[in-house]
This record gives C-alpha cells, structure tokens and sequence, in this order.
C-alpha cells in the first residue's frame, strides 16, 4: 500500500511540474505529458479501486 501511495505522490509531482513547465515555457508538449499521465495514473487508480470492491464483495458471501 506504501508503494500506491509513493506512486500517486510522485505522479502528483510530475503532473504539476509539468503544468509549471508549460507555464514557464508556454511549450504544448509539456501540458500534453501532464494530460497524457493524468489521465492513465486515474485510469490505473480507477482499476486498483475496482479491485479492492470486488475483493470486498467476494469474501462477504463466504
């Protein structure tokens, strides 16, 4: 569990570095890294979550 925490923390630092980048910079590339990795990082998060329920709900019943 410490290593999904670690992981969304440095995810959080690379998006927002990355938006200070382009911030900086004002170069496409770098928003569209952030985007890019925001939206796979909340598709990985969404499927760990989803794991978690159906464990859950599979060993209720026994």
């Amino acid at each position: 569990m410490w290593l999904l925490r670690l992981l969304g923390i440095l995810t959080v630092i690379a998006v927002a570095g990355g938006i200070v980048a382009y911030l900086f910079t004002r170069d496409g590339r770098y928003l569209q890294f952030s985007w890019r990795l925001f939206r796979y990082s909340l598709i990985v998060a969404l499927l760990v979550f989803a794991l978690l329920i159906v464990e859950r709900l599979a060993l209720i019943p026994a």
